[in-house]
Order: structure tokens, then sequence, then C-alpha cells
């Protein structure tokens, strides 16, 4: 799965907000199935979101963003119905909110696995990320991601006032002091845990905000985290604007690149560019930087 900048959330009750959400300009769409779906219209919601899944296939194919589910726990009852309902052709990858045991991971693995077979396709195409959101499973992050091959990434819940922060029992501040380390340390542990996984940050859900988004987005990427969910089409550029690599960074390390590569034609495995050390590790930072780059592009 390619780098991610931005997520849309939409809710799966809504089929027009759907519709809107996979015409957006972001890299994927989440279609809800929890938190934004009643009990009572959750058969309906699995329906709505079945085929809004099934057209964006007939008519986009590859192209386009990615679709993402987020299914319910499976302490709801409901993760089993939600996966027999959306796991088909065109489905990326389920976002399994709440996750707390290795146990949740292996089950919600093993129904994509025999939907995926059900539906005639590719095994473990559908990638499973997990949505860090207690106490509990960010303490257990690493092992959550390692349970199964099919993980393809993490999202940390940031939202103010959200699952993870009302089970901390911390405040929240636009500085992040509070959430500062269950963040840090689910990102840390998604690298740990293989390079090609993608860390996801949370919603920022103050609407009214933007510059609070912004200022919020930019710690995220300062931490390391190349993009975040979103809940509203609003969202998306000023999301776009803070995870984007600066001209000034790009020029940079364009230069370093340039003038590492001559120096390493030359035997030289160490210059010094703009009176900075460049060696191996930071010509390597500044490959992927530039590769980084690229889905400012897209």
């Amino acid at each position: 799965m390619r780098p991610i900048r931005v997520a849309l959330f939409a809710p799966g009750i809504n089929a027009r907000v759907m519709e809107k959400a996979l015409g957006a300009d972001t890299d994927a769409v989440i279609l809800d199935l929890e938190d934004t779906v009643p009990p009572p219209a959750k058969d309906q919601a699995r329906a709505l979101v079945g085929s809004a899944i099934d057209s964006h296939q007939r008519q986009r194919g590859q192209s386009g963003p990615y679709i993402f589910v987020r299914v319910n726990s499976a302490a709801t009852g409901h993760l089993v119905d939600d996966l027999k309902a959306t796991v088909r052709p065109g489905l990326a990858a389920v976002l399994l909110p709440k996750v707390e045991t290795t146990e949740e991971v292996r089950e919600a693995a093993a129904v994509i696995e025999q939907h995926e077979a059900a539906q005639g396709m590719q095994a473990g195409i559908v990638s499973l990320l997990l949505q860090i959101e207690s106490a509990l499973g960010v303490h257990h992050c690493f092992d959550l991601i390692k349970a199964s091959a099919r993980i393809g990434g993490t999202c940390f819940g940031s939202a103010r006032d959200g699952d993870l922060q009302k089970d901390l029992g911390c405040s929240w501040s636009i500085e992040g002091t509070e959430l500062l380390y269950a963040r840090s340390k689910v990102l840390l542990e998604t690298r740990a845990a293989g390079g090609s996984l993608v860390p996801l940050d949370g919603v920022f859900s103050d609407l009214g905000d933007e510059n609070g988004l912004l200022q919020d987005s930019r710690l995220s990427a300062r931490l390391g985290y190349l993009g975040r969910t979103a809940i509203h089409p609003k969202q998306i550029a000023p999301i776009r604007q803070a995870y984007a690599v600066s001209t000034n960074e790009l020029a940079t390390y364009e230069k370093i690149i340039a003038e590492f590569e001559s120096a390493e034609r030359q035997g030289l495995a160490s210059i010094t560019v703009d009176n900075r050390l460049v060696d191996y590790a930071m010509y390597e930072q500044a490959k992927r930087v530039i590769a980084l780059a690229q889905l400012d592009r897209l």
C-alpha cells in the first residue's frame, strides 16, 4: 500500500456523502460502519457500503482513492456481519477499531481470509489497519501489529475527547503534550514492525479551527506521521499542506543527493554540504524525503 496523506471518513449510512467522498481529492476513503451508524441502522449501512464499493469498482477500477471500511469492534457482535457484507473486490483495507488483543486481530484476519476466498479474490489482498485508541491498545501496539501478516498499518486515536483521551483520563491541548507519549509510541512501534507499514494519525475534530488543524498536523508530521484521517472534505487541503515536504527542504535534499553522489564517484563517503556533515545515513534520509515529496505531486 502506498503512503497516505489523507484518509477521509464517510458515514456508511449516507449514500450521497459516500459518493461525494469517493470523488474527493483524497488518498483513501473510509466508509464507516462504526461510530457514525446507530445500531438499528447497521444492516442498512452494510448494504449501502457494499453497493458503494461495487459502484466504485465498476466505474474506476484500480484508479481513484483506496477504499477502506471501518467495521465495528469484535466486542459489539457486529464484526462478522460487517466483514461478510464488505469484503469484496475493490476493498483495499479494513480498519479495525478499539483493538486491544492479538486474538481480535487474528480472528478478524481469519474472517477476511474466508470472505476473500468466497469472493474469488487474491489471498491477502485486503489489508488490516489497526485503530489504536485505548491505553491497552497503545501498550500492546507492537504485538498487535505482529499478530498477522495482513496488517498494513495503524491509525492513532488522537481525537479530542475521543476514546483514548477518555481511557487515559488526560486533558487535551493544541500543543499535544498530553498524548505525546502515546502518539510517539504508536508511531515508533509501527515503524519497528515493518518499513512498509502505514502510520496514520487520527482525526482533528474541530471543523471550525483550520489553524488548529494545521498546527496539530505539523506536530504530527514532525513526529514522523505521513498523514492522517479527516472528517470533512474541507480538511483535505490543510492536511496536505501541513504534511507536505517544503520547497526549502526539497531543494536542500536535492543538493545533498547531487553533491554526495558526485563525491561518491570520487571515492568519498563523507562530505560537508553547506557546513552540514553528509554520509551514507544522511544521503539515504535525503532520498527518503525526495521520494516522500512525490506524494505531494500526485
